[in-house]
């Protein structure tokens, strides 16, 4: 008998908008794996400076830290980032998107999805490049969302605020406490 799909929760949004901070603490919540953003290794170890043909390598790597692409299958899945955040921000840094991402991102398949709201406050941070187009690029996403078939809610708030709202959304998402 094959395992069970397990139920998959993919974070998206703008910089500094807490998505590593929510998925943090709904992998805890949840007692499920994370799959961490693979972009912010890779750019600390580049020291911040890329070129287009890095986020190829950054989306491969992404799906490489899938603990799915193991074998291995727990019931719950957060992911820090999905293959959507590379994309947007390909086309929006880069104006174009590399074909085997825009192919990869349109198999990626995701049971719930949260967008972060830009009502945090931006946090320097020698990595993020785009303080004062978090508003265009969250539309950009938002956009996006509303064309595709998976639940997402945006989640706002500060602190504990955020995390319930998200946490609330997912478990009547998952039946799961």
């Amino acid at each position: 008998m094959p395992a069970a799909k397990p139920f998959k929760i993919g974070i998206v949004g703008p910089e500094s908008t807490g998505k590593s901070t929510l998925a943090g603490a709904i992998s805890e919540h949840f007692n499920a794996p994370l799959v961490p953003e693979a972009a912010r290794k890779y750019l600390q170890d580049k020291k911040g400076t890329y070129v287009e043909e890095d986020l190829l390598e950054i989306a491969q790597l992404q799906l490489a830290a899938d603990p799915q692409s193991s074998g291995s299958a727990p019931s719950i899945i957060v992911y820090d980032t999905t293959l959507l955040v590379i994309k947007i921000w390909s086309e929006y840094k880069f104006g174009n998107c590399h074909p085997w991402i825009l192919a990869q991102e349109q198999n990626e398949k995701y049971d719930a999805l949260l967008l972060t709201d830009i009502d945090l406050p931006w946090e320097p941070d020698p990595l993020r490049e785009h303080p004062d187009k978090r508003n265009e690029l969250f539309n950009i996403y938002y956009r996006h969302l509303l064309r595709g078939k998976t639940p997402f809610r945006i989640i706002s708030g500060r602190g504990q605020v955020r995390t319930q709202k998200a946490l609330t959304w997912l478990e009547q998402q998952t039946g799961l406490r």
